[in-house]
């Protein structure tokens, strides 16, 4: 679950239009101001790499990747499944990005175990 958390983040864009307020592509800051990622397409699926991990976090370094294989359901919200190839775990996904805000959230063990992650946009 901890792979998850690395996935995703967002930050404040001035004067975005519709389009961008709900793009999920672009810089993010995890809640708890442990981690940064960028999100961006590799080949047809979605990324979030981590850019910058605060030091001493456990189990999470700068380069770690969640390849993402999500669609946008509606304006802002998208679903699917993720993959964490550091710990080789899959989660189902959904994600909602609203303005400079966006939360994800991962799901294993059949929907079972699930955890949810605030994110900030970032320049």
């Amino acid at each position: 679950m901890k792979s998850f958390a690395l996935a995703i983040p967002l930050i404040v864009i001035c004067a975005a239009t519709a389009a961008e307020a709900s793009d999920i592509s672009g810089n993010w800051a995890r809640g708890d101001g442990n981690a940064r990622v960028r999100i961006e397409p590799c080949g047809t699926d979605i990324c979030a790499v981590n850019t910058w991990i605060k030091p001493g976090t456990p189990k999470e370094k700068e380069g770690d990747k969640l390849v993402m294989s999500i669609k946008e359901d509606t304006e802002g919200s998208y679903s699917g499944t993720a993959f964490d190839p550091q710990r080789d775990l899959s989660y189902k996904l959904t994600v909602k990005v609203e303005g400079d805000r966006m939360t994800t959230k991962g799901c294993v063990i059949a929907g079972l175990i699930c955890k949810g992650v605030d994110w900030t946009r970032i320049n």
